[in-house]
């Protein structure tokens, strides 16, 4: 998954964002001062402002791990209500300011939660790499067909077949000494069992939250 790179610098080998606590005031100490001009505090607004609107969009349980104050987290949800433009536009506007008055150091955690939303997940990495080494078995290994369709028996046996027959056919070099080239069942074979071992983490993760729920009603 590809992560959008943030604007800012490097101090002493730390990276500095733009608009963070620590960037205005490495800002203020180069100018000699410890006041803010007002391209500082419009420039601190501003990033205030989009930060609030991506606070929007962080998941649930990340905005309660940041435990901020029950007035911003209602204005956050009221916002996610709002449909009309201009009304969602005055409600940011309060979300901005409900966000100035924060400390700055909760500013940074709210960015470390957003930067730990767009990074995958150690269950999904794992996915990854099961599919793509199911997918290099199921066209290298004749026998991994019936293994796979023995782990997910819902699987389209004829559909994966018919893939695992045209990724072999797409392997073959049209000339000796050819590179390997991968077409695109290659890459539907790997869609196909991602989706499948997702779908299967999925309900494994669901019948130990009902398992659960079962003996807590027991108790």
């Amino acid at each position: 998954m590809s992560r959008k790179l943030k604007k800012g610098y490097y101090v002493r080998g730390l990276f500095v964002a733009e608009g963070s606590a620590l960037d205005l005031e490495y800002k203020r100490e180069l100018k000699g001062t410890d006041e803010p001009t007002r391209t500082d505090l419009k420039k601190e607004s501003d990033a205030l402002q989009k930060l609030g609107e991506d606070l929007l969009t962080l998941r649930a349980d990340l905005i309660t791990k940041l435990e901020l104050p029950e007035r911003l987290v209602e204005g956050v949800a009221e916002a996610k209500r709002i449909t009309n433009f201009e009304g969602k536009r005055r409600q940011m506007q309060f979300i901005g300011k409900l966000m100035r008055k924060l400390d700055p150091g909760k500013w940074d955690e709210i960015r470390a939660a957003l930067e730990e939303q767009h990074m995958p997940s150690v269950q999904e990495t794992m996915v990854l790499h099961q599919a793509e080494q199911w997918r290099d078995r199921l066209i290298a290994e004749d026998d991994a067909l019936g293994q796979w369709l023995n782990l997910s028996p819902d699987t389209d046996s004829q559909q994966l077949r018919a893939l695992v027959r045209q990724a072999r056919k797409d392997a073959k070099p049209e000339k000796p000494g050819e590179a390997v080239r991968h077409g695109r069942s290659y890459r539907e074979i790997f869609q196909l069992v991602r989706e499948a071992l997702l779908a299967n983490q999925e309900a494994s993760h669901t019948a130990a939250v009902d398992e659960d729920d079962e003996d807590g009603d027991d108790a």
